[in-house]
């Protein structure tokens, strides 16, 4: 009857996994995904071995190990995306849980490293971040929330995913990680503006988000001195923003050539927040220019192909991932060019970082997986009014 009704594609009944998968997965967006990670092995072999130096470790220790992080989160993307949409719901609930456990204990058993923000658990050979891992499960969590507050006699889910998007950035806040608060934030905000929202409400959440920046600035001397540094007139050279924005105007066009670059030997976070810089020194505005056009191309690609889906929850959910994961790219170089203040937060799959590297996997393999083609058909059937 549902075929008679809104049109579907032909299901080829018993057809393998993978040839289905391969058949239905966006293989641009995986291409430009892997094409990410191999920039971000190639920058980390410019950008790591200072650091390594400093630590006393072989001079490729760290590129190493993002290798072996990658490995394990490409293994995980394109586990992720060969699920069923309900598979890819039930994992990120259970990990939503986790996740979410991990986040509130962090006061207690987590550390900073010595950066001024509780943010990891130390498992001595490796550091785990829960953050990373709460926003896809947020995400589709929230979700699912909105998508049954649709239905007729549905629960309250835009009340319950607000109170669990107000307790995660509250407790993001107070770390404090106002970075990935703001990031869990506008991921709500766009489900929730494309499950419906009324305008109204969105102007009265920007005014509260900016009200609640201004008691951040005045109650928080971290949060003060990176708004104080980002809107003074003159960068001190000396610091992080200082050597990336040196960095960035000396590599021009075509970079000053590779292993040439400087900001590497100043920068201690030259292989994770401000490693674009290391890109755009050595390799100058052409290789920045492909690095946001993968970012772009991902996020637009799965926009438009989430645009032809009807399911509610898959739309949205789709559409908090993609939105995050282009943002989140959109922060990092913001601040490498100091368009934003510093947020401490990584260039996904090009940074080092072990639990950012594994989380994004699993983001984007929920991604793709949301994005398949499926035998349902298209919205544009719908309203075209087409029956077959």
């Amino acid at each position: 009857m549902t075929e008679m009704v809104y049109g579907a594609v032909p299901d080829r009944g018993g057809e393998p996994i993978l040839p289905k998968w391969w058949r239905t997965v966006d293989k641009w967006s995986m291409v430009c995904v892997l094409l990410l990670f191999a920039i971000g092995l190639l920058l980390g072999l410019a950008s790591s071995p200072p650091l390594a130096a400093r630590n006393d470790f072989a001079p490729f220790h760290y590129v190493q190990r993002q290798a072996a992080f990658g490995g394990m989160a490409i293994v995980a993307m394109l586990l992720t995306s060969m699920m069923s949409p309900i598979m890819v719901r039930r994992l990120a609930i259970l990990g939503f849980l986790g996740a979410f456990v991990a986040l509130a204990m962090l006061p207690f058993l987590g550390t900073d490293f010595g950066k001024g923000a509780v943010r990891w658990y130390s498992l001595g050979f490796a550091s785990f971040q829960p953050s990373e891992f709460l926003k896809p499960g947020f995400m589709v969590v929230a979700a699912w929330l909105l998508a049954a507050s649709q239905e007729i006699n549905g629960p309250p889910g835009k009340t319950w995913s607000f109170a669990l998007c107000v307790a995660i950035v509250l407790m993001l806040a107070f770390q404090p990680d106002f970075g990935q608060a703001s990031l869990v934030l506008f991921g709500w905000g766009v489900m929730y503006f494309v499950a419906g929202a009324p305008m109204l409400l969105l102007v009265l959440m920007a005014g509260l988000v900016v009200l609640g920046g201004t008691f951040a600035y005045s109650t928080s001397e971290h949060f003060a001195r990176r708004i104080d540094g980002f809107l003074t007139p003159d960068v001190d050279p000396t610091t992080q923003l200082g050597y990336a924005t040196d960095a960035i105007m000396g590599g021009g066009l075509f970079g000053v050539g590779v292993g040439e670059g400087q900001v590497k030997w100043s920068l201690p976070d030259a292989h994770t927040d401000f490693i674009v810089a290391v890109a755009a020194e050595e390799y100058g505005l052409v290789l920045v220019l492909v690095i946001i056009a993968l970012y772009a191309s991902v996020t637009v690609r799965s926009l438009l192909r989430l645009m032809r889906e009807r399911d509610p929850f898959i739309r949205l959910a789709g559409t908090g991932l993609a939105c995050t994961f282009g943002v989140q790219a959109m922060i990092n170089m913001g601040v490498a060019v100091r368009l934003l203040p510093a947020k401490g937060m990584t260039l996904p799959f090009v940074s080092y970082g072990g639990s950012s590297l594994i989380a994004g996997g699993i983001a984007v393999g929920m991604l793709l997986a949301f994005t398949r083609s499926r035998p349902q058909g298209e919205i544009a059937d719908l309203l075209r009014g087409r029956n077959r």
